[in-house]
Order: C-alpha cells, then structure tokens, then sequence
C-alpha cells in the first residue's frame, strides 16, 4: 500500500482509549488537523431487556444529541486534536462509515480495533470487519496495544 500523504482521512471512534491514538495516527498521516474526519456512529439498543420485560427503544433524536455533545466534550478535552472535522451518525456502523468515507472522499479510513475473539466477537460483532468488506478505500485497523 502506498504510504503518500493523504488528503481526507476518516477516523471512526467509540471513545475507548484507542481512539486517542487512531486520531494521532490520521493527523500524523495528513499533516493537518482539517483533513481528519472524525465520526462516531451512535447506534442506540432497540430494546432494553429488564427484569425479563422488554422496554421500548430509546428516543433516537436524545440518542444523536448526547452523541454529539459527548463528541465535542471529548475533542475539547484534547486540545491536540484542534480544527479536525466531528460529526456524528447513526445506524449501523460499518455501512456509515462506509458512507461518510465515500461522501468526504476520503483516501483512507484509520480505525482502532478491540481485537475480540470468540464469543465476545461473536456477540459484538466487529465493526472493523464490515468496514473492511464495505471501504471505497484503504483501511488501517491499528492494533491493540494490550
């Protein structure tokens, strides 16, 4: 894969530490703060299984805006991270951040990876995997450092 310098790179996060470290690697990759599009996908439960009842789906508008409001409380937060593009979506996943890499034209997609295996992939899925299947570009799935 050629490594020239890209000029929109997409970097879903989940908030999780390696997202720290996801983000550092796109500006690195880009040089400038402008060309990294960060983007978290807010995917809230359709259900809510409780003492053996169901409860209904969360108010999905709630849902974006807390997403949202976490999102720019964490850029804050790292003021390295300054002038980088934030936006949130919703639904599944790997489909939008499929989407929104296609929409920016991205060159590449710099994702974090949890590495699970076995059951717990099973039961979670991986994110990381349908990006791969669906990314109208490159992909980077950084690996756990634990």
């Amino acid at each position: 894969m050629p490594w020239s310098p890209k000029n929109c790179v997409v970097v879903p996060i989940d908030f999780s530490s390696a997202s720290d470290v996801a983000i550092q690697t796109a500006l690195e990759i880009t040089g400038k703060a402008e060309r990294v599009h960060v983007v978290h996908v807010a995917s809230p439960p359709t259900f809510l299984p409780y003492a053996g009842e169901v409860i209904p789906s969360v108010d999905l508008s709630r849902w974006v805006e807390l997403a949202e409001q976490h999102l720019a409380d964490y850029l804050k937060a790292r003021p390295q991270f300054v002038g980088v593009c934030s936006k949130v979506l919703e639904g599944d996943a790997g489909a939008r951040i499929a989407e929104i890499a296609t929409a920016v034209h991205s060159d590449l997609i710099v994702m974090p990876s949890h590495g699970y295996h076995g059951v717990k992939r099973f039961l979670l899925g991986s994110v990381a995997e349908a990006v791969l299947r669906h990314a109208p570009c490159e992909v980077l799935v950084l690996r756990r450092a634990d």
